[in-house]
């Protein structure tokens, strides 16, 4: 391959969807927020979708969440966000959904499921979510991650 070949291949490259529709650009800089339940704080990271950017112009968000089936905590929004729902097959624990078009899921237990979601995102560590939430309705909060010094 001469130069110009390779300089064409190494920016296709840099620019081409990851095998989840992502571009390595859009990988490299992820959005996450902050999910904030009583004393325990989780980061989350927001897919880079229409459903996530609609959601992240909602932000900083408190709200209620209710229990629903002992795995998941939900909120209705007053108004549609756009969506793309499929089934995942599997709901794990801190998976952030939108069901429909304007609730939001936050899964605190894992599950199979034959329903369909839209993905906003994950919590990168769940550890300690299912006793953060508890069992009746809590009052979450979802905001941006502070940027770390020097971004």
């Amino acid at each position: 391959m001469n130069r110009i070949s390779i300089l064409a291949v190494a920016v296709a490259a840099a620019i081409a969807p990851a095998s989840d529709g992502q571009t390595v650009t859009e990988k490299a800089n992820p959005v996450n927020i902050q999910i904030k339940v009583g004393s325990k704080t989780f980061t989350a990271t927001l897919e880079n979708n229409a459903t996530a950017q609609a959601f992240k112009a909602k932000l900083p968000l408190t709200v209620e969440m209710v229990e629903l089936n002992g795995n998941e905590k939900y909120y209705r929004f007053p108004s549609d966000l756009p969506t793309n729902a499929s089934n995942p097959g599997a709901i794990k624990v801190g998976d952030l959904m939108i069901y429909g078009q304007n609730t939001l899921v936050l899964f605190y237990e894992g599950f199979q499921t034959s329903y369909s979601y839209t993905r906003l995102g994950r919590i990168s560590d769940p550890a300690g979510l299912a006793a953060a939430v508890g069992t009746g309705t809590v009052k979450v909060t979802y905001e941006l991650q502070p940027k770390a010094k020097g971004n």
